[in-house]
């Protein structure tokens, strides 16, 4: 995997997923995937949500954007933290869906050379982002409030549907988080 950031890369849960727990009620992240963007025991985690979109593109969140080519860009919750900032990212996958290349946290002149580049390459924004003190993410890791997982394609080409997202990506982990994950939200509509 090739990872561009303008973030320290630091261990193996850099570049990962995480998947919420079925049982994980925080509102902030109840049925939620997030890319790790950065992790490093010293500065803590960071990453976004993915299976947030706000039904906006981002000409719609502020007009500087309209004469820009990416202002059609779709946008994201990215987490609870500084939800006034933009992140934006910008993705493609390559040889078959087997190498992911990653621009994170690029400004939007570099979205628009990337795009002019490669007409394929995906953009998105996120409004926010997820953000773990240092060693806070082991310990939620560790009373399994997390399940970590690997990039796919699959699980991106679904990121636009919240719930549909995370279903299918915590499904593939086990029978055990498949039938938790299809459990009603009101056990008494069962």
């Amino acid at each position: 995997m090739n990872v561009t950031s303008r973030f320290k890369q630091a261990t193996t849960l850099s570049g990962s997923i995480l998947l919420s727990h079925p049982s994980l009620q925080d509102p902030n992240f109840n049925k939620s995937v997030v890319f790790l963007s950065n992790h490093c025991e010293d500065e803590g985690t960071l990453g976004v949500i993915l299976n947030r979109p706000l039904g906006k593109q981002l000409f719609q969140l502020d007009d500087q954007f309209k004469n820009f080519a990416l202002g059609e860009a779709e946008v994201f919750d990215g987490g609870p933290v500084d939800k006034e900032k933009l992140i934006i990212a910008a993705w493609d996958w390559k040889d078959n869906a087997q190498t992911f290349r990653l621009h994170f946290g690029i400004d939007i002149s570099k979205a628009e050379s990337l795009r002019e580049e490669n007409k394929n390459i995906k953009i998105a924004c996120f409004l926010g982002h997820s953000g773990w003190s240092p060693g806070q993410l082991e310990n939620e890791l560790k009373v399994d409030s997390w399940l970590v997982s690997s990039l796919n394609l699959g699980l991106f080409e679904k990121v636009h549907t919240h719930a549909d997202c995370w279903k299918a990506a915590i499904s593939r982990v086990s029978d055990e988080m498949k039938l938790l994950a299809n459990e009603p939200e009101n056990p008494s509509f069962n």
